[in-house]
């Protein structure tokens, strides 16, 4: 499929050509394995000789259509599809680090993905330095150590929505030999594309908007296919050197600087740690692509008007939102997301904690959920329920303080949505 095509167009076309007589939607391969008339012709897909599948644990026809699509709509080279975002943020970093390892991260980021750097990577030998997103080049220089593997980044932070200044982070880690690891998961490829401002991997947990409905959890991984692990050779032995659990490739001689780190992360950390997706649940996740155009920019709309609303409103003490002129990060979103951001808006209902859940609790239409970018509107209060493990020093690095409320604007009418807040902060 022509790269000249509209993002609106990909959503709907690429990934999947279907040929005279053949399926028009996505074909769900629900099947574990697959046949072959000779050990030999097995034995070629064993050692990446050619392309196919032989088990679904690694690869399956309909993941890797749809992983196709994602990697359409972000302008890679290669892409794979996880069973959850948490699965894809955890493969693009040990795909590269390992135990001895450091890794650079912005502080902002989502409690869950904080939880598996800091705790569970920790044990595993990986150490994470957490930065302030609003650092400056020369502070974010200063966290980087002759073993670091890595950036990581959010486009926009959850909860805390944060624009990350995505050249900024990308010019430090190029400078330092290192990849820019960006999850785009509340943007997607509609508002902001990463590639274009100098990221080098992207992650999805197409959970949110890219599914849209709440109907499969998935994730997803894209390379750009610009970063050149040849070039640093020492720092990524994994891929540069003979992998002797597999047959001694060495990825980016076989497959380029395009398409080494994904095959790599398939042949071992599939292969190893098995966090597919269903191909039904991949089925569904393109379902959700295909009006991914759409819905987002409904999100965003919505998100706006909330946000002026809130801004007003003289019960809410701070409103979260890139979209407002007087938003800290309002300058840096023009640059990034010249279209808007996503459908979520942060905001602290005056009170603290208690009146935030008090407010919560009045709520018809806006749903109590752990979840975020859906079709239906949600709410949730991150310090009790997602980032609860955290400290309040953790806390508040993550921008996250007691009564942050996190609303997810569906793509109901935005003045039903209105009219649910205000009857709700009427009551506290």
């Amino acid at each position: 499929m022509s790269k000249d095509l509209k993002i609106e167009t990909r959503c709907v076309q690429a990934g999947y050509t279907p040929g005279n007589g053949e399926p028009r939607q996505v074909p769900i391969i629900q099947s574990t394995t697959f046949k072959y008339d000779s050990s030999s012709e097995m034995g070629r897909l064993f050692d990446l000789e050619v392309p196919g599948y032989f088990y679904t644990r690694l690869q399956n026809p309909t993941n890797d259509l749809v992983a196709a699509k994602i990697c359409a709509l972000e302008g890679g080279t290669a892409a794979m599809l996880t069973s959850s975002g948490q699965a894809a943020n955890f493969f693009a970093v040990f795909n590269i680090a390992g135990a001895g390892d450091h890794v650079v991260s912005s502080s902002t980021i989502y409690g869950g993905t904080f939880n598996l750097f800091a705790v569970t990577m920790a044990k595993m030998g990986v150490e994470f330095t957490f930065v302030n997103p609003d650092c400056t080049p020369e502070e974010l220089d200063a966290a980087f150590r002759p073993n670091t593997k890595a950036v990581f980044g959010e486009t926009v932070a959850n909860p805390a929505l944060v624009v990350l200044d995505i050249e900024m982070f990308a010019d430090a880690a190029h400078r330092h030999g290192v990849p820019l690891i960006m999850d785009n998961t509340f943007p997607t490829p509609i508002n902001c594309r990463p590639f274009e401002w100098g990221a080098d991997i992207v992650t999805h947990s197409t959970t949110k908007y890219m599914d849209g409905h709440g109907a499969a959890v998935g994730g997803a991984i894209v390379d750009s296919g610009h970063f050149d692990w040849r070039q640093y050779a020492d720092k990524f032995p994994g891929l540069c050197t003979p992998d002797e659990s597999y047959h001694g490739i060495t990825y980016v001689e076989k497959f380029g600087v395009e398409g080494a780190f994904i095959t790599k992360c398939t042949a071992q950390l599939m292969r190893d740690l098995g966090s597919i997706p269903s191909p039904q649940n991949s089925f569904i996740l393109n379902l959700g692509l295909e009006s991914l155009h759409v819905r987002v920019k409904r999100h965003t709309e919505n998100a706006q008007a909330m946000a002026e609303y809130l801004n007003a409103h003289p019960k809410i003490e701070y409103v979260n939102h890139s979209g407002l002129p007087g938003d800290r990060y309002y300058a840096r979103a023009r640059k990034y997301l010249p279209s808007g951001s996503c459908g979520v808006v942060s905001f602290g209902i005056k009170g603290g904690r208690q009146k935030a859940e008090e407010f919560m609790g009045h709520l018809r239409i806006c749903a109590i959920e752990t979840h975020v970018a859906d079709a239906r509107t949600c709410i949730l209060h991150p310090a009790s329920a997602t980032h609860r493990q955290m400290t309040d020093s953790q806390l508040e690095a993550c921008g996250v303080l007691p009564n942050l409320v996190r609303l997810s604007c569906g793509i109901e009418n935005v003045a039903d949505l209105i009219a649910d807040v205000d009857q709700a902060l009427a009551k506290i």
